[in-house]
């Protein structure tokens, strides 16, 4: 039998677990959306089903994804906890799994639970996914309650492989990845575009410097993650003494680069922290 995998909005990251989901043996997909083109265009685009609406998503769904974003999960919680309730009564709950920053695992519980219902007893998951999941090279966290069975967290991790890597957490570190690989790409996509500009300074054409500068951020993350070297010890066997890279480390410890970059993460966790 099929593992029914729904998911509740279908915007890119939707779209990209989705994509990855509909790859495992023995899955199938589909989309609900307050915005109905937007998930019929993802449905047919993968092969999906559509749903006519959230209710039915969670009606139907073995995992059922909330790719929405955190000020609109409130509304989806509220439109599809009687059919929740309903599953939970009849001893088929549905695993949730959420992506929304801030929103943790217990006020989802709390939010889908009434009727009668133990909160406890609603098994919800949270992962943080980010951009490069797109690309199926994605870093993807993953929290669960002690509601969702063993075999059940085990299989999400299946269903997620196809977008990235998995990486179990717990839940108290979620807002922190959040801030890091949540948002982090945006911070990497900053740096290629600066490094790019400072080539074009010293003379190079655009197309060449971006190209240069994306290889090179590519090349050294593989050379941390392949090699196992510390970052630190990686950066000092490209600075010669007296050498051109020493003196553009200069230039960042002057302009207090890492500062600003642990900066940024730590922006990016505390607004995580406020949006629950």
């Amino acid at each position: 039998m099929d593992i029914v995998i729904a998911c509740i909005g279908s915007g890119n990251m939707g779209f990209a677990l989705m994509k990855a989901a509909g790859a495992v043996e023995g899955t199938s997909i589909g989309f609900s959306d307050a915005d109905g083109a937007k998930a019929e265009s993802a449905a047919r685009a993968l092969g999906a089903a559509l749903y006519a609406s959230n209710g039915e998503a969670v009606m139907r769904g073995d995992y059922v994804f909330l790719a929405v974003k955190p000020q609109a999960l409130a509304g989806v919680l509220a439109e599809t906890a009687a059919a929740l309730r309903e599953r939970l009564a009849a001893g088929k709950p549905p695993v949730l799994v959420s992506m929304a920053a801030g929103w943790s695992i217990e006020k989802i519980q709390a939010a889908l639970a009434g009727g009668g219902t133990d909160a406890a007893a609603v098994p919800v998951a949270r992962i943080m996914p980010n951009t490069p999941a797109l690309i199926s090279r994605g870093m993807i966290a993953l929290a669960a309650s002690p509601a969702v069975p063993a075999e059940k967290i085990a299989g999400l991790e299946t269903i997620l492989s196809g977008a990235g890597v998995v990486e179990r957490v717990a839940e108290s570190y979620m807002d922190a990845v959040t801030g890091l690989s949540g948002s982090g790409p945006a911070f990497v996509y900053l740096f290629i575009e600066a490094l790019a500009d400072g080539g074009v300074k010293a003379g190079l054409p655009r197309d060449k410097a971006l190209r240069f500068a994306a290889q090179t951020v590519l090349g050294s993350a593989a050379m941390v993650q392949e090699t196992g070297r510390h970052p630190g010890e990686l950066k000092d066997m490209v600075c010669s003494p007296g050498g051109t890279t020493i003196a553009g480390v200069s230039a960042l410890e002057n302009g207090a680069f890492r500062g600003a970059v642990i900066n940024a993460v730590e922006a990016a966790w505390r607004r995580s922290t406020e949006l629950g």
